[in-house]
C-alpha cells in the first residue's frame, strides 16, 4: 500500500490540467536544449514519469519533447538513458511510427533501450523484423559500424531472444552461429586503449599495444577469452565476452539435436574425434585481420561443418581454455571469483554440447576428470562442482567411468561441512529437483543420503521446505521408510544439534565469568557424543532411532524456544503427511504395522515445543486413521501396543487427540467382520481396559494441572464400549450398567469430570440413547457394526434394484417440468389461484 505522502503526489499528477502539463512540457524542453543537464533536468523527468504513469490511458508528448527523450538515450549520463526510456515507454507511438523509432535506434544502442525497443514491439513479426535490423547491423565491419554500436546490439538481441526465442528464421541463426564463431575464437590478441609502458616520451606514436596477459601476470600465448586481462580491450574483445555471456542460452535454445540419418551421424562423428587428433593453423576467420592462435588453431576440416556444428566446436575448445586458465594462480581475488564464475559457465557449455553431439563426450570427460580431481579436495569451489556433477551424471554411463567418489562428494561431504551455505543449499536442491528421475537411477544409494541431505532443511527450512515437498517422496523406500519417519521427527533436535556444532566450533571451551548452555556442555561431554553423532550421521542404514532418545530430548529441552529450531518444527507436519501418503503406495503391510508402532512410541517422545507436540499429535491421529482403514487388520495385529495406550489413563490428559483416535479404532475395526482371527477374548479384554479408564476418570477427580478430561473423549469410549459389546454379548449388561448410572447424574449442576453443563447434557443423552439400542441386542449389533455396503452405498448404481429406475424417471419429469415452465408463458390465474 502507498503511504499518505505518495497517494498525495500520485492524485496531484492524475489531476494535472493541460495547461499546466504545456507549460511543463515547455519547461522541460528548455533544460534539454542546454549543454549540461544537471539535477534540475533530472528532478523534471522524474515528474514526467509520475504523470504519465500515473494515468490509465496514455498521452502524446510533443514531437520536439520527444525528439529530446530519444537523444538521451545515448548519453552518457545513464541515469538520463534509465528516465528517457522509461518515459518513452509511457508513451509508446503508433503503430505507423514504430519503424522510424527502429531505424533511430541504430545509432543510439545501449543497455537501457532492450526495454523500449520490447515495449515498442507489438507482435512476433515486429521482433522478427527487429532483430533482422540488428543482425544486418553485426554483419557491418568494426570499421564501418558506428562507434561502440556492436558491444551494445548483442546483450540486446540476446535479452529480445530471451523473451521471443522464435522470433529468429533458421537463416538469422545461422549467421549468428558464424558470427559467434569469430568472435569466441578469433578476437583479437592484443590490448586495446592504446597501453603504453611508460617513460618520459611517452607520445603518440610511441604507444605500441602489448599483447594480452593471463591472470597470472604471463603473456598469453593464446587466443583471447574472458579470463584474459589487459589495460584495455577493443571492441572485438568485447564481442567475445558477451558471445561467452550469452553462449549457453544460444546453445540450448537454437542447437537442438536433429533428427540426422545414421550415415550423417556416423560422418559427423568419424569428423568429430579426427578433429582432436589433427590440428593445423590454415582456418581463417570471415573477419579480415583477425589474430588466429598458433597453439590451439583447429583443423581445416572444421570449415566443412555446418555452422551450428562449427560453433559447437569452437566453444568446446573456449571452454577447454578457460578450464586450463582456471588452474593459473591469481593476482587479485576478484580474478579467483572470476575463475570460479567462468569455471561453473565452461563445464555447463561442455554438458550442452555434449548433450547435442555425444562424439565429444569422449573428448571432454579427460578434461572434466581432472578438474575434477583438481578441486575436489577444496570444499570452496563446491558450487564449481556441482556442475561437473551434472556433467557426470549425463554422460558417465557412456563414457564408462565410476561416478561413486562424485555423489560421496556431491551427497556426503557438501551437506554435512555446508549445511549453512545458502547458496549450495539451493543449487544442490534444485540439481536434485531437475535430474530426480536420473539420479534415481543412476545413483543407486541416492535414498542412503537422507540424513544428510535433511540437514539443509533443519538449518534452513523456510527458504528450502518447498524443495523438500518434492524430494521426500523420492526417499521414501522399503529399506528407509522407518528411519525417515524417525529422521522428520527428530529435525528439531538435529537443527540444535548444528547449532551446538558451530557454536562449539566457534567458542572456546570454557568462558570465564560468561554462561554456559547445558547443552553445549552435553554436546562436548564424551558420554553423550554418541547421541549427537547419531543425529549427525551422513547416511542412512545404523538404525531406525537411539536407544536413549529420552535421554536425549532432555539435554535438548533448552533448545525448544530457539528460533531456527521452532522454524524447523513449524515444516515437519507439512513433511508428515507427504512422508505418509508416499509410504501407503511403496510398503507392505508388514512395514505399516511397523509404522504404527513408531507412531505410538513417538508420540511421547518428541522435543518439548507444546505447538510442535499438537500438530504431530493431530498428524499421527489423521494417518492412523487412514492406515487403519486401509489395512483394518492392522489393528488386530497391533492390538497390544493400542491397548497398552488407550488403557493408561494418564493419556486421557497429556494425548487427548491421538488417545481418542486409538480408542476410535479399537471400537471399530476389533471385530471378526474385518479379521477372522478376532477372538471373544481379546474383544472382552478390550472392552475391559476401556471401562475402566472411563471408570476412573467420570467417577475420581482429574489429576493436579490435568483438567478435566475433553468430552469427546468420554463419548468415544462409550460408544467403542458399546460396540465391543455389541459383538460379545456377554458384555451388555456391564456396559448397560454404566450407562444407567449416567441418568443420575444431576443435570442443573456441573460435575467434576465434565465442568460444562451443555457437554454433560449431551453426555447424558448418548448414554440414554445407547442404552435403549442395547436393550435389542440384534438391533444394536446393525446399527453399531454395519456392514461396508449400508456404510458406504452406491444404490445408484446397483442395477439389481429399482432405485436406479426410479432416479431416472424422476430425473426426466423434472427436467419435463423445468423446460415446460421456461417455454410457457404464466396466466394470471396462476398468481390469484383461480
Amino acid at each position: 500500500m502507498y503511504t499518505h505522502g505518495s497517494e498525495s503526489l500520485i492524485k496531484q499528477a492524475r489531476e494535472i490540467q493541460e495547461s499546466e502539463l504545456e507549460k511543463f512540457y515547455s519547461r522541460l524542453i528548455k533544460l534539454l536544449q542546454g549543454k549540461e543537464l544537471g539535477h534540475e533536468t533530472v528532478d523534471c523527468l522524474q515528474r514526467l514519469h509520475l504523470i504519465l504513469s500515473a494515468t490509465k490511458y496514455t498521452r502524446t508528448l510533443p514531437p520536439d519533447l520527444q525528439k529530446r527523450l530519444r537523444l538521451l538515450l545515448s548519453s552518457p549520463v545513464e541515469q538520463l538513458q534509465v528516465l528517457s526510456s522509461a518515459v518513452l515507454r509511457e508513451t509508446l507511438p503508433l503503430a505507423g511510427e514504430e519503424a522510424n523509432y527502429s531505424q533511430d535506434s541504430n545509432s543510439q544502442q545501449n543497455s537501457h533501450t532492450a526495454a523500449l525497443l520490447l515495449a515498442q514491439a507489438g507482435s512476433r513479426d515486429d521482433l522478427s523484423s527487429l532483430c533482422a535490423q540488428f543482425l544486418r547491423g553485426l554483419e557491418n565491419r568494426p570499421s564501418e559500424a558506428p562507434n561502440h554500436s556492436l558491444t551494445h546490439t548483442l546483450p540486446i538481441v540476446n535479452t529480445i531472444l530471451s523473451h521471443s526465442p522464435d522470433c529468429l528464421t533458421e537463416d538469422h541463426v545461422t549467421l549468428l552461429s558464424k558470427k559467434l564463431v569469430d568472435w569466441l575464437r578469433y578476437a583479437s590478441t592484443m590490448q586495446g586503449g592504446g597501453a603504453s609502458s611508460g617513460g618520459f616520451f611517452t607520445g603518440h606514436r610511441s604507444r605500441q599495444p602489448l599483447p594480452i596477459a593471463e591472470l597470472d601476470g604471463t603473456v598469453s600465448g593464446d587466443f583471447f577469452t574472458v579470463l584474459c586481462v589487459g589495460q584495455g580491450f577493443t571492441d572485438d574483445q568485447w564481442m567475445n565476452v558477451y558471445s561467452f555471456s550469452m553462449l549457453r542460452h544460444w546453445l540450448l535454445t537454437f542447437h537442438s539435436v536433429s533428427s540426422d540419418s545414421i550415415a550423417d551421424t556416423a560422418n559427423r562423428l568419424q569428423l568429430s574425434l579426427s578433429l582432436s587428433h589433427s590440428f593445423s593453423n590454415d582456418d581463417r576467420s570471415e573477419i579480415d585481420g583477425s589474430v588466429v592462435s598458433m597453439v590451439s588453431a583447429t583443423s581445416s576440416s572444421s570449415r566443412l561443418l555446418p555452422p551450428k556444428e562449427r560453433l559447437r566446436e569452437k566453444a568446446f575448445q573456449y571452454c577447454q581454455r578457460l578450464i586450463e586458465q582456471s588452474d593459473r594462480k591469481a593476482q587479485k581475488r576478484t580474478d579467483t571469483d572470476l575463475q570460479k564464475a567462468c569455471l561453473v559457465e565452461a563445464v555447463c557449455i561442455l554438458d550442452c554440447v555434449c548433450v547435442e553431439d555425444a562424439s565429444m563426450v569422449y573428448r571432454a570427460f579427460p578434461c572434466i576428470k581432472a578438474l575434477f580431481g583438481r578441486l575436489s579436495s577444496d570444499l570452496s569451489f563446491a558450487r564449481v562442482l556441482l556442475p561437473v556433477a551434472q556433467f557426470y551424471l549425463n554422460h558417465g554411463e557412456m563414457a564408462a567411468v565410476d561416478c561413486g567418489a562424485v555423489w560421496k562428494l556431491v551427497f556426503g561431504r557438501f551437506p554435512a561441512e555446508l549445511f549453512n551455505d545458502p547458496f549450495l543449499a539451493h543449487e544442490l536442491l534444485r540439481f536434485l529437483r531437475l535430474n530426480l528421475e536420473s539420479v534415481q537411477i543412476r545413483v543407486p544409494h541416492y535414498t542412503c543420503y537422507f540424513p544428510n541431505l535433511l540437514k539443509f532443511l533443519a538449518w534452513d527450512s523456510p527458504a528450502v521446505v518447498d524443495d523438500f515437498v518434492d524430494l521426500l517422496p523420492s526417499l521414501v523406500t522399503c529399506g528407509t521408510a522407518l528411519e525417515l519417519l524417525h529422521t522428520l521427527l527428530d529435525l528439531p533436535c538435529l537443527s540444535a544439534t548444528l547449532l551446538l556444532q558451530l557454536r562449539s566450533a566457534c567458542l572456546p571451551i570454557s568462558e570465564s565469568g560468561g554462561r554456559s548452555l547445558a547443552s553445549m556442555d552435553a554436546f562436548r561431554n564424551p558420554s553423550f557424543r554418541g547421541l549427537f553423532l547419531f543425529l549427525l550421521r551422513g547416511e542412512a542404514g545404523s538404525g531406525d532411532t537411539i536407544d536413549r532418545l529420552s535421554t536425549l530430548l532432555e539435554l535438548l529441552s533448552e533448545a525448544a524456544d530457539w528460533p531456527r529450531v521452532v522454524q524447523c518444527a513449524q515444516a515437519v507436519p507439512v513433511l508428515l503427511h507427504i512422508f505418509f501418503n508416499t509410504v501407503i503406495t511403496v510398503a507392505d503391510k508388514t512395514l505399516l504395522g511397523q509404522v504404527i508402532l513408531a507412531l505410538l512410541e513417538r508420540s511421547s517422545l518428541l522435543l518439548n515445543i507444546p505447538e510442535y507436540i499438537k500438530e504431530i499429535h493431530r498428524v499421527f491421529s489423521r494417518q492412523l486413521l487412514k492406515l487403519c482403514k486401509l489395512h483394518p487388520s492392522l489393528v488386530l495385529d497391533q492390538s497390544h501396543e493400542l491397548l497398552d495406550l488407550a488403557g493408561a489413563t494418564s493419556n486421557v490428559y497429556g494425548k487427548e487427540e491421538i488417545y481418542t483416535h486409538v480408542v476410535w479404532v479399537l471400537g471399530e475395526y476389533l471385530s471378526a467382520s474385518y479379521d477372522s482371527r478376532c477372538s471373544v477374548r481379546l474383544i472382552t479384554s478390550c472392552f475391559e481396559a476401556l471401562e475402566a479408564v472411563l471408570f476412573e476418570i467420570t467417577s475420581s477427580a482429574s489429576p493436579p494441572g490435568g483438567g478435566c478430561p475433553a468430552p469427546r473423549v468420554i463419548t468415544t469410549l462409550m460408544n467403542a464400549l458399546a460396540k465391543l459389546a455389541s459383538r460379545s454379548h456377554d458384555l451388555i449388561p456391564r456396559v448397560s450398567l454404566f450407562l444407567s448410572k449416567l441418568r443420575n447424574v444431576p443435570r442443573g449442576s456441573a460435575v467434576s469430570w465434565c465442568t460444562d453443563e451443555e457437554d454433560l447434557v449431551s453426555i447424558v443423552t448418548l448414554g440414554e440413547e445407547l442404552c435403549s439400542l442395547l436393550k435389542t441386542p440384534g438391533v444394536a449389533q446393525s446399527v453399531l457394526n454395519p456392514p461396508p455396503h449400508i456404510t458406504t452405498p452406491q444404490w445408484h448404481r446397483d442395477t439389481n434394484v429399482a432405485m436406479p429406475l426410479q432416479l431416472r424417471a424422476l430425473t426426466r419429469l423434472t427436467q419435463a417440468h423445468t423446460s415446460h415452465v421456461q417455454h410457457t408463458p404464466a396466466s394470471p390465474s396462476a398468481y390469484t389461484g383461480v
